[in-house]
């Protein structure tokens, strides 16, 4: 079964955090109708094109994997005849996903309650930067913004004395993404229990305390800040990093005592498991820098990948920090179904793409079909709400859809 079959869901969102909300609940089966402005969403076409040989399929690859599953209409909801249609398409829908921010719903007649009365039980779900109130509400925010920046996230990773690393591209987005489709969800339960409206508010600063809350919590309570460590000040070598031969790096993450036995002795250092020097937490970490230097100087001497082998015999725990190829290339991420094939849409053989991170046993989770060209479905979706085709020409003819 597809889990979200019957769902019926309008979209009028564009970049990628809410995007990405969207395409998970077309992979769980809902149908997901997007709108989108006569000149389409701007992420079309922006981000990074996959290099291919001449002569083979390409696909806007970073767009799909947002938008895939999909049907496309494009609305122009700047105009009333426009706001009308996606009213109509509201009517029997379960829910209304958006990033607008609440001062344009309201602009276009999209906000909750003038929605209310197109559909009184319906999910309304929005994402923005900072949520819909307080002093702020009307501030745009991209994740690089909301979720690395003003969530804190960014501060945490930057080194002491050092410049703040660049944002991984959409992390924060797709991470909000989750927390949305999870709130959609608890909502659609609830709309189904009381018939009445609900009103879903998720952004990307509140999902960026959230992955920060095990750094937060203890400032809340003595509101000292978040110390960031280079290596050779961690609290312990177990819970490190440490550059290996191909120029990889090895994490290990061991907040045991006990593992610094094994340790040693898996790193061919056996005496320093014992010696009275290092035999406590805090004499090991009174001497971090020592220590790490050390272990450097051993590290060095293999590959990541022979590493792993050495402290998987040894029963540690660790990993390696691989690069996006060699992410793509990992026989655990492909053993549990982290990427799915998707055939091109003029057949010309399939791709890969990511899978969402969603696993029900006997349930059919995966993508519809590619992300849908730039209005591709207009005229099928105003069919199926039984306008005629002169009435659709009049509409397109005025500028409400393109």
């Amino acid at each position: 079964m597809k889990p979200l079959d019957g769902i019926k869901v309008v979209e009028l969102t564009s970049w990628m955090a809410a995007p990405s909300a969207g395409a998970i609940l077309a992979d769980l089966g809902a149908d997901v109708i997007k709108v989108e402005p006569p000149r389409g969403d701007p992420m079309r076409g922006l981000s990074r094109q996959p290099k291919v040989a001449d002569g083979e399929p390409t696909i806007d690859a970073a767009f799909n994997v947002d938008n895939r599953g999909k049907r496309s209409i494009a609305v122009a909801v700047d105009q009333p005849a426009g706001v009308d249609v996606v009213m109509r398409l509201v009517a029997d829908a379960d829910v209304f996903l958006t990033n607008l921010l609440a001062h344009r719903q309201a602009r276009y007649g999209l906000d909750p309650e003038s929605l209310r009365a197109a559909n009184p039980r319906l999910v309304h779900a929005t994402l923005t930067g900072y949520g819909l109130d307080g002093p702020e509400a009307a501030r745009p925010g991209y994740d690089v913004t909301a979720f690395f920046g003003r969530g804190g996230v960014t501060r945490s990773i930057t080194p002491p004395g050092g410049s703040p690393p660049r944002a991984p591209t959409a992390q924060g987005d797709h991470t909000t993404g989750l927390a949305m489709v999870a709130s959609i969800l608890a909502a659609l339960r609830l709309a189904d229990r009381t018939g009445e409206l609900q009103v879903v508010d998720v952004s990307l600063l509140g999902t960026a305390l959230w992955s920060m809350a095990t750094d937060i919590a203890p400032s809340l309570i003595d509101h000292r800040p978040l110390r960031a460590r280079e290596r050779r000040e961690e609290l312990s070598p177990l819970v490190n990093r440490y550059p290996c031969a191909d120029d990889g790096w090895i994490l290990v993450n061991m907040p045991e005592a006990r593992y610094w036995p094994p340790f040693c002795e898996a790193i061919g250092a056996p005496e320093w498991g014992a010696d009275p020097e290092f035999d406590t937490p805090k004499k090991r970490y009174d001497r971090m820098g020592e220590i790490v230097e050390r272990i450097d100087a051993i590290t060095v001497t293999k590959s990541a990948k022979e590493w792993g082998e050495i402290f998987d015999r040894a029963g540690l725990i660790w990993g390696p920090i691989q690069t996006i190829p060699e992410v793509v290339d990992d026989p655990q991420a492909r053993a549990i179904g982290l990427f799915v094939e998707q055939d091109y849409p003029d057949g010309r053989g399939t791709f890969e793409t990511v899978a969402v991170p969603i696993r029900i046993a006997g349930a059919d989770i995966g993508p519809r079909g590619t992300a849908p060209e730039l209005g591709a479905d207009t005229d099928a979706v105003l069919d199926d709400l039984g306008l005629s085709a002169d009435e659709i020409g009049k509409l397109r003819a005025d500028g409400a859809i393109g």
